[in-house]
């Protein structure tokens, strides 16, 4: 079991391009284990160990309020900030417009979907301690971001795998601009398994998630150079090398460019990742001459059609247009069958020597004994329309690595007592913290 000293290892986050100035913002105290927070409903929520502390605030294990101690198999998370801090503020916006999860559990019905990899939010609120006002907001325990499984692979991922995190990516975008958001930063460690399924994949840190058709209404296009370079240097849209504000068709852009890399394991412009001029002018050259961009990244023989023909209806999108989604699905779809293989749910990332899927008959049947198991748990949470409670289980050894990242988490102080300054953070918050 963890406890409220013990460290954990941070997983690596590739470095970008930019300079962070420290936090200023006040962080919040440390709240024991048994404090009892009441959301905005009368919902109380105990607290457990914390698991996660950065420069905007500290992450703790939850579950309902009871008797009973908050053990390291807690089912929720609760992020505490101070009040007057601004990020969580931010977030929630988002969560409360668009992660409700009787919300989430329509969409998902409406579309016939499994599942949908967008946390949902179930409650927040302020809480006052020592004279201290405090904001709080519960949402769903997750498991290791794709950054760490990543690096642990090589750094990359099977064909098949690849494809169906992009069908799985392609539904949360489709869920979250219906409801007028963009997320601008998609990426490996803002991608995690489910805690209790590892073939799920959630989408995370709305801290930065644009309201780009507030009311129905889009933003215009319009550059402006202090945004020039928003969000994570390497895969970051043109449009917002341009410092243009993000819209429907930077977010498929930036699947794109995950997408290739996480096949490929390599990205053209990647090792000048510190001269952002540099990176855009070389996405440009890509764009206008896809057939390079994957001539650059693929060999001939195990080039993926379905890629470039990604790339280049990403290409054809204008600003304000609606992206056919299910024309996108297809494209991936169709190349799982030229690879002999389906979208069966299940995300296997081992590779045998020669960049195929490991064949392990036992682990894949585990896998998919897990699909079918969680599938009906959580349609029983979804029918709920209130969290479940949870039945004790055998403790975890699950490292959470991404809510110990907290989302555009700035320092955490995880790692052994070391300090860890997050590489990840996009250019936005770095600039936003350097204005104090």
């Amino acid at each position: 079991m963890q406890g409220p000293l013990e460290r954990v290892k941070m997983p690596y986050i590739k470095k970008t391009s930019g300079k962070r100035a420290p936090a200023k913002r006040k962080l919040a105290e440390v709240f024991a284990p048994g404090e009892v927070l009441t959301d905005t409903s009368k919902k109380e929520w105990k607290l457990g160990v914390p698991i996660g502390q950065g420069g905007f605030g500290r992450l703790y294990l939850a579950d309902d309020n009871s008797s009973k101690s908050i053990g390291s198999d807690a089912p929720y998370v609760v992020k505490v900030e101070p009040s007057q801090n601004g990020p969580l503020f931010t977030e929630l916006k988002f969560y409360m417009r668009a992660a409700k999860p009787d919300e989430i559990r329509k969409w998902t019905k409406s579309h016939k979907q499994k599942y949908l990899g967008v946390p949902r939010y179930w409650g927040s609120g302020l809480h006052e301690r020592s004279g201290n006002s405090y904001r709080f907001m519960i949402m769903d325990r997750f498991g290791r971001d794709l950054q760490k499984v990543f690096e642990e692979n090589a750094k990359k991922f099977p064909h098949k795998t690849v494809l169906q995190l992009g069908l799985r990516i392609l539904d949360i975008l489709e869920y979250i601009h219906e409801h007028e958001y963009v997320h601008g930063d998609i990426k490996a460690s803002n991608l995690l398994l489910g805690y209790k399924n590892p073939n799920q994949v959630y989408l995370v840190d709305y801290g930065l998630a644009y309201r780009y058709c507030p009311e129905g209404v889009h933003k215009v296009y319009k550059e402006d150079p202090k945004r020039c370079h928003d969000g994570t240097i390497e895969y970051t849209s043109i449009d917002a090398h341009k410092g243009v504000a993000p819209s429907r068709r930077g977010d498929l852009e930036i699947l794109g460019y995950c997408m290739i890399h996480w096949l490929s394991g390599h990205l053209p412009w990647e090792d000048n990742l510190k001269d952002p001029n540099f990176v855009r002018d070389s996405k440009i050259r890509c764009r206008d001459n896809i057939s390079d961009l994957m001539d650059k990244c693929f060999s001939g023989k195990n080039k993926p059609d379905e890629l470039g023909k990604y790339m280049e209806k990403v290409k054809l999108l204008s600003y304000e247009e609606k992206p056919v989604y299910q024309h996108f699905r297809e494209i991936l779809l169709q190349g799982l069958k030229s690879i002999g293989q389906k979208d069966d749910g299940v995300l296997d990332f081992g590779l045998t020597e020669n960049g195929d899927l490991q064949t392990n008959p036992r682990q894949k049947k585990k896998r998919k004994a897990a699909v079918a198991t969680n599938e009906s748990s959580e349609a029983e949470v979804e029918d709920a329309g209130s969290p479940a409670k949870k039945k004790p289980t055998s403790s975890s050894k699950s490292e959470d690595h991404s809510y110990r990242h907290i989302y555009c988490c700035g320092r955490l102080t995880l790692a052994k007592g070391q300090a860890h300054t997050c590489h990840s953070l996009p250019t936005s918050v770095r600039q936003r913290e350097k204005r104090g």
